[in-house]
């Protein structure tokens, strides 16, 4: 009987595939890459036509080994690695690590990993694209090249352990233009007035904002303005002289794109952009459901389109007819406006099936991944419903020569809003006197001047930065989250309640790059870079021309900084810790493992200590500090800093307060504040401390 083997990259999808096959189909796994540039050296010919050196990567000899018994047997070896540069390059890799040269050996992919896409895959086999391997390989090249020569020299000027990078420098540039931005910012005064009126015959009054006199909006810029125009306003008359009906539509939201995926899930569940793309992989690559084996969910995850397939948009606007009814079913196709990305050739991020509904799974997902996954459901859910449909109300009324204005609006259909709700659907609908027309008499009860200032721009947050990435084209999908955990691996940002700041070492850096390689943080010429990797992919540009123009400014200005660019030292922070073998204060120190304590006597004294952030509340079982941990696993719990001697822990951060009730912690959890003792179950919302 003939043998077939298909090689995947994870193992966890093995399973989820295997059980599509027949007996007769081996599915194994590679592990991710197999081949790369060794770590120890360039490994890029500059001289002789900048041909990379590709070596096995560490650790994957087995592996490999395992793989090349799988060949022997099989009559035909399909290579299923993710359907994206990085995949086609990774099955080239393996065509070549495993000697596959005159075998039958065919590429497929697939955008889901149901029974329905796997099967449809094999149908339609097709060979390497050489286009996808090379704008890969440029990709990784370039990278490689950056950070192969620039980094030592940020060791030599700066300390060991700083990289630099071909997009993670023009990230950390974008996060320090913007701090540069809200430390030049000079607020200036402005003041908004408020007429709180009475309307005959209505229990509520209602609130209209002074627009302007009978020439135009006005601005008011100072106290002084305001209490001239409060005078002015003295025994006026309040008399609407216009009121205007409408209709506005607000439309569906469009499916998740990679990018979009982690903007919301930032916004909405507080995850990282690591975390998002560690969770969505989960559920693309397969999950145990009850009845059903292992399943994947939804589809491939990365992305730019927002395209759906025929096949999905139907099973879709069926569901939603079945459901909630005809009314709340699309009437046309929607789709990204905006000039698309390479990888347009992938679908939207959605379930794989919309009828495995997120509240029949909660049970069998752990808590995280069924938040990702119904975010991901109800968001393409939405995308293929009706649009929702508001009543707009907008009141004129007059007073002497000023003008106020009042709009309102209310909910007339919900349409996609039934399934879906963002931050901004629930500020839609304003109070309004329903009675109010251009006979109605009002009576002033209250002018409420306010001063305001104007704000600087908002720091960065992940989602943000995300965002400003794609939008100025830098990088790609698979790219965001590994830049951004780098930069905060690398100590040039910290992140606070989800904004990003740039730390002192960050400055440093940052401007020994604006200075030694303007070019390479330059965010027009990175966008330009991209666009050149897509049109490698496209087959119009050369993937060594790209390399042969970039690498020989970026070997000038490295010899050009080693010269010119001064020392610069960064002291460490001191800590209150005092090192009990020498005495002297300890500093802070990063590891692979994050924040520790060190004796700043290095190499005399080698002391080092765990550090453990001290959140201000007291242990109730031995008065010591209870401090922040992490399991094994990344999980935060909070327990006394003298454990093993003291066992006191909690999964939740306590909150300082004692229970009124029993006199046990409080601990927070989410708006709240609830006793840690179980059995008392008091419980107060966090506002009412």
């Amino acid at each position: 009987m003939a043998k077939y083997l298909v090689i995947v990259e994870s193992p966890a999808k093995v399973k989820t595939i295997k059980k599509f096959l027949g007996a007769n189909y081996q599915v194994a796994a590679s592990n991710g890459h197999v081949r790369d540039l060794p770590k120890s050296q360039l490994g890029i010919d500059v001289e002789h036509g900048y041909e990379p050196k590709y070596i096995t990567i560490r650790g994957k000899g087995d592996i490999l080994a395992g793989l090349r018994r799988e060949v022997k047997k099989a009559d035909k070896i399909y290579l299923a690695t993710d359907p994206d540069r990085e995949g086609e390059a990774i099955s080239w890799h393996l065509w070549h690590a495993l000697n596959l040269e005159g075998k039958k050996v065919y590429r497929i992919t697939f955008n889901e990993i149901t029974r329905n896409a796997v099967k449809e895959s094999l149908r339609h086999p097709r060979e390497i694209d050489m286009n996808l391997v090379d704008a890969q390989q440029a990709r990784r090249i370039l990278d490689r090249m950056v950070g192969y020569r620039i980094s030592p020299l940020l060791w030599a000027k700066v300390k060991r352990g700083l990289s630099a990078g071909r997009v993670q420098s023009v990230a950390l540039r974008i996060i320090c233009d913007r701090e540069e931005e809200i430390d030049a910012f000079i607020p200036e005064e402005y003041w908004s007035l408020e007429a709180v009126l009475k309307v005959q015959g209505e229990k509520k009054p209602i609130r209209a904002k002074y627009h302007g006199d009978l020439s135009g909006k006005t601005q008011i810029r100072t106290q002084e303005e305001m209490d001239a125009l409060t005078a002015s306003l003295e025994g006026a008359s309040y008399r609407v002289t216009e009121v205007k009906k409408g209709e506005r539509i607000k439309k569906a939201p469009l499916p998740f794109t990679t990018s979009t995926l982690q903007q919301e899930a930032s916004k909405v569940l507080n995850f990282s952009t690591q975390k998002t793309m560690r969770l969505a992989q989960q559920l693309y690559e397969g999950v145990d459901i009850k009845g059903e084996g292992t399943v994947g969910l939804i589809s491939y995850l990365r992305t730019d389109s927002t395209r759906v397939s025929e096949e999905a948009r139907s099973m879709a606007e069926a569901y939603i007819r079945k459901n909630h009814g005809e009314e709340y079913t699309a009437g046309e196709v929607r789709e990204n406006r905006k000039e698309q990305h390479i990888q347009d050739a992938h679908e939207a991020i959605r379930p794989t099936d919309i009828e495995r509904e997120p509240l029949r799974l909660k049970e069998q997902l752990p808590r995280d991944l069924f938040r990702l996954y119904q975010l991901i459901w109800k968001r393409f859910t939405a995308s293929r419903m009706a649009d929702a449909k508001y009543e707009t109300t907008s009141v004129r009324i007059e007073a002497g020569s000023h003008i106020f204005t009042l709009a309102a609006s209310q909910l007339l259909f919900d349409g996609f809003m039934k399934v879906y709700t963002q931050e901004e659907d629930g500020e839609e609908e304003n109070a309004l006197a329903k009675g109010i027309g251009e006979d109605s008499v009002l009576t002033l009860e209250a002018l409420e001047p306010r001063q305001h200032f104007t704000q600087p721009p908002a720091h960065y947050t992940e989602a943000s930065l995300v965002r400003a990435l794609e939008e100025l084209g830098i990088g790609r999908p698979s790219t965001y989250s590994p830049t951004i955990t780098t930069i905060l691996g690398r100590r040039y940002i910290t992140k606070e309640k989800k904004n990003l700041y740039v730390t002192e070492l960050g400055s440093v850096v940052n401007q020994m790059m604006k200075e030694a390689f303007p070019t390479i943080v330059d965010v027009n010429f990175t966008a330009n870079m991209e666009a050149l990797l897509d049109g490698v992919e496209l087959g119009s540009v050369k993937w060594k021309t790209i390399v042969a123009n970039f690498y020989p400014d970026l070997e000038d200005a490295v010899n050009k900084a080693q010269k010119d660019l001064s020392q610069v030292t960064i002291e460490d922070e001191l800590s209150d810790e005092v090192c009990d073998v020498c005495g002297r204060r300890m500093v802070f120190k990063y590891g692979p493992h994050g924040k520790f304590l060190a004796c700043p006597g290095f190499p005399e004294c080698r002391n080092t200590k765990p550090y453990f952030e001290k959140i201000g509340v007291s242990c109730p079982k031995c008065g010591r500090d209870i401090v922040g941990r992490k399991t094994r696993k990344g999980r935060m719990y909070y327990g006394c800093i003298g454990n093993p001697e003291c066992d006191f822990m909690v999964w939740s951060r306590p909150s300082g307060d004692k229970c009124p009730k029993c006199g046990s912690l409080m601990l927070e959890k989410g708006n709240r504040l609830v006793c840690m003792d179980g059995q008392c179950g008091y419980v107060q919302n966090r506002e009412e401390k």
